[in-house]
């Protein structure tokens, strides 16, 4: 890789890792609005116990300030963890035994579905 594709890269991670802490990114799509909608859990309690959960190592600066402003659910982070160290493994499974348009029309018929949610969810 040449220089300027090693910051092109940087600055994607830099974004990534914003929007990672602001929402919890990795599990922003499907933990945090299921702990909203299912649980009842607060956009910032459901952000910051998804980013605890993914812990280490991406999630831990993020993790610590969600904690610190008392918007970490611990009991409900360690058993999203033992769930998401489970489910890994099984969804690659399967996600490798289908068709890759599959997956990708799976993948945009959930965001569509999580976005109409959130354009009319009134809480």
């Amino acid at each position: 890789m040449n220089i300027f594709q090693l910051i092109t890269v940087l600055i994607i991670g830099l974004i990534a890792g914003i929007l990672a802490g602001m929402f919890g990114l990795g599990g922003g799509v499907i933990i945090v609005p299921a702990l909203m909608l299912i649980v009842g859990f607060s956009i910032k309690m459901a952000a910051g116990t998804s980013l605890a959960a993914l812990l280490l190592p991406v999630g831990l600066l993020g993790a610590i300030e969600y904690y610190r402003q008392g918007q970490i659910n611990v009991a409900a982070a360690i058993f999203l963890l033992i769930g998401l160290f489970i489910g890994t493994f099984f969804g690659a499974k399967i996600t490798l035994t289908l068709p890759d348009l599959f997956i990708k029309r799976a993948f945009g018929v959930l965001l569509l579905v999580l976005a109409v949610r959130y354009l009319t969810f009134t809480k």
